[in-house]
């Protein structure tokens, strides 16, 4: 039982980066400024924060951005998986966060988080 519960994150982990590898992050840059930059840019802050460099980065905490108290005080570092979480459901992730939108669509959000890990090893 052990050795499952330690593999079993490393199978996820494993499946997600698959799943980053054959996703179209030319097609999440179209999507990013179609469903995205009306709140976002990668490098200003808008009503959102600047995405330029956000994975790696810890939640909440880029710079110069006024984030809800609930990000401000997440415990976490964006990743692939998290930003998954986030663009499917940003509530369930980081309950009393003030962004009011989703996508529902899993190819669309493997897209949209290959493009915003290319912007981020820039």
């Amino acid at each position: 039982m052990i050795v499952a519960e330690r593999l079993l994150p490393a199978v996820l982990g494993l499946a997600l980066a698959g799943a980053a590898a054959a996703a179209d992050p030319g097609r999440g840059a179209g999507l990013y400024e179609a469903r995205c930059g009306a709140c976002h840019s990668l490098d200003a802050h808008r009503v959102g924060p600047l995405h330029r460099g956000v994975v790696g980065r810890r939640a909440g905490s880029a710079p110069g951005y006024d984030y809800s108290p609930a990000l401000a005080a997440a415990a976490f570092t964006w990743d692939a998986a998290l930003l998954d979480a986030w663009l499917k459901d940003p509530e369930a992730l980081v309950p009393g966060q003030r962004m009011g939108y989703s996508v529902a669509d899993a190819s669309d959000r493997g897209d949209l988080v290959a493009f915003l890990l290319s912007v981020s090893r820039r």
